[in-house]
């Protein structure tokens, strides 16, 4: 599902125009993107919580010249399914 398809499945389930359901997505995925770089977790109680992880710096190779090279240390975003959700996939 695209972000067409989910916007265009949220107008029919909730009433709304596509138009507002366009805005009302928008508005959620930024203010979850607001969140995590402020350094907040956002967590949506029996769907799941999106936070960001610190990656460690480690040791890699160039896999053409099989040279060691250095990755630095990172920040990646993570979801993290809630019980209802995992729940509801394993029926």
């Amino acid at each position: 599902m695209n972000k067409s398809e989910l916007v265009d499945k949220m107008a029919e389930k909730s009433g709304l125009s596509k138009k507002d359901s366009d805005k009302a997505l928008n508005a959620m995925l930024e203010s979850v993107e607001e969140a995590l770089t402020s350094g907040d977790k956002v967590q949506l109680i029996g769907f799941g919580s999106f936070e960001v992880k610190q990656r460690a710096a480690r040791k890699g190779r160039n896999p053409q010249t099989m040279e060691e090279i250095n990755i630095p240390e990172s920040k990646a975003p993570v979801f993290k399914a809630g019980k209802d959700l995992k729940e509801m996939i394993n029926k």
